[in-house]
């Protein structure tokens, strides 16, 4: 079944709504630039109210080791997720869970991917000032040959709604989804009921198995 992360969260009534409709990990986002940044004593106490099995990811961009270790620490996050322009020795440096994010424009970005030895990878848009949350999608023909470079988890981003989330999971077959401006009634603020929805139909394979038969 593909797993789901809702990313941006930054209150607990979106990270409620999240959870009780299914999602498998909440994202939080500690850069500063983000409208969808949250400070990380907000992040803790979210944190510390999940139930078992939802993790908590921590996305970071180009930070300091020192800061992500303080802040990781003092959140309790489960993964990190590094959505900037992280060296593979840099990811090295933690000895835990970590998704790599690659923004995707061609083909050839993704031969890079294999440098790195983190848990999984995501892709994400490419935007020259933008490190995620644009809302626009890329070409997922070249999403469904980043297994040939990273095995099978492969998380796909990038303009995901519920509208469009089946014909990305026929195309991709990815191991996870990650959504946020998607289900958004404006940066920061999650539309549960997109929210809900965006979550039923990437976990509902029958759906997903007769949509691809019709």
């Amino acid at each position: 079944m593909t797993k789901v992360k809702i990313c941006g969260i930054t209150n607990i009534e979106d990270a409620e709504s999240a959870v009780k409709s299914g999602a498998d990990a909440l994202g939080f986002i500690f850069f500063r630039n983000s409208p969808r940044y949250i400070h990380k004593n907000v992040a803790k106490e979210i944190i510390q109210g999940l139930p078992p099995f939802v993790s908590s990811v921590g996305v970071f961009v180009n930070e300091e080791e020192t800061k992500i270790r303080e802040i990781s620490e003092s959140c309790g996050l489960d993964i990190l997720q590094f959505h900037g322009d992280e060296s593979p020795d840099f990811c090295s440096l933690f000895n835990r869970r970590l998704i790599k994010a690659f923004r995707v424009k061609e083909k050839k970005d993704l031969e890079i991917i294999s440098s790195y030895k983190v848990s999984a990878v995501l892709l994400d848009t490419y935007y020259k000032d933008l490190y995620g949350g644009g809302g626009k999608a890329f070409n997922w023909q070249i999403a469904s040959t980043a297994r040939s470079y990273y095995s099978e988890r492969v998380i796909l981003a990038g303009g995901l709604c519920p509208d469009n989330v089946l014909k990305a999971i026929q195309i991709v077959k990815p191991y996870g989804v990650d959504i946020s401006s998607g289900v958004e009634s404006e940066p920061g603020k999650k539309d549960h009921a997109k929210l809900e929805e965006f979550i039923r139909l990437a976990k509902n394979q029958d759906i997903i198995e007769k949509s691809h038969k019709g």
